[in-house]
């Protein structure tokens, strides 16, 4: 997994690509990501990647923006 690949696919989950452009943007705030939005995202990690991320571990704070879930997910690896 390589951060090109996360932001492929938040592109996908956001449907999108500004995400591309702006990936330090804060999703949440943006309307891009919301609740429905998280769980699809943390199937779609688990689908892909193979990474577990229990949404006991998901911090909105942590996880807002493409950069930082790219950062949590490499430190899952």
């Amino acid at each position: 997994m390589n951060k090109q690949q996360v932001l492929e696919l938040l592109v996908e989950i956001c449907e999108d690509d500004v995400i591309l452009e702006n990936p330090d943007m804060d999703l949440f705030e943006e309307g891009l990501l919301d609740s429905f939005g998280t769980i699809n995202l943390l199937v779609e990690i688990e689908n892909h990647f193979d990474i577990v991320v229990p949404i006991t571990d998901f911090d909105r704070e942590e996880w807002n923006t493409p950069n930082r879930i790219a950062a949590k997910l490499a430190e899952r690896q």
